[in-house]
């Protein structure tokens, strides 16, 4: 049985439980500890995931594919998206580490309530926007390709002159959107097993806390 639930059914005064009569004040103790904790976890995680990203595109930098797309000089375009990108996560870094300041010196219980829910909202956003960063980074990406990649040029020139370059352009955005779509997913799947059980938890925290309340 969850922790939280025997305390609860202490806090009701059970006559038939064994457990010792703990006042509002040590329940809430309790709650805002594991609060704490799973808001402590979820800076640590961001950061841990940022560090797992950063070797990845280390670890690929010197494919074939990087290597042909450093050729197109897009530099001027790629760099400061990456630093608007890198600007924005330091932003969520530092929103997830107050949280957790926040959170743990809280001294109300409806004020970390409300802390709570900012918290969702902050990873919910996070998640969102590292969704909707990939989505950009690969469309620009392709409009570098199609801009100033020698050969993609010919293709299109070639789709233009039999008349085929409106099925060329949808197949390859279809493509491009297929692999993506997969790629969200898997990345979506990776949200839901570590941010996901985190915010289920935090959940759990705030209707324990509303029960408080009643």
């Amino acid at each position: 049985m969850d922790e939280l639930e025997l305390l609860k059914k202490d806090w009701k005064k059970n006559e038939d439980t064994k457990y010792p009569k703990l006042s509002y004040k040590e329940i809430y103790g309790m709650i805002l500890k594991k609060s704490s904790s799973i808001v402590k976890w979820i800076f640590i995680i961001s950061i841990l995931e940022f560090a797992f990203w950063t070797l990845i595109s280390f670890a690929f930098k010197n494919t074939e594919y990087n290597k042909r797309f450093e050729s197109y000089h897009a530099e001027n375009i790629m760099i400061p998206f990456l630093i608007l990108g890198y600007i924005i996560l330091g932003y969520f870094f530092y929103k997830f580490y107050m949280n957790y300041r926040t959170i743990s010196a809280t001294d109300s219980a409806k004020i970390l309530m409300e802390n709570i829910l900012k918290t969702r909202r902050t990873v919910k956003q996070y998640v969102g926007f590292n969704l909707i960063y990939l989505a950009l980074s690969s469309f620009i990406a392709l409009g570098v390709q199609f801009d100033r990649d020698e050969e993609m040029i010919s293709l299109v020139e070639k789709a233009s002159a039999n008349g085929e370059i409106f099925k060329f352009y949808a197949v390859t955005i279809i493509l491009t959107l297929v692999f993506l779509g997969l790629l969200i997913a898997i990345i979506l799947g990776f949200y839901y097993l570590i941010y996901g059980i985190l915010l289920k938890r935090l959940n759990r925290n705030y209707r324990e806390l509303k029960k408080l309340e009643v």
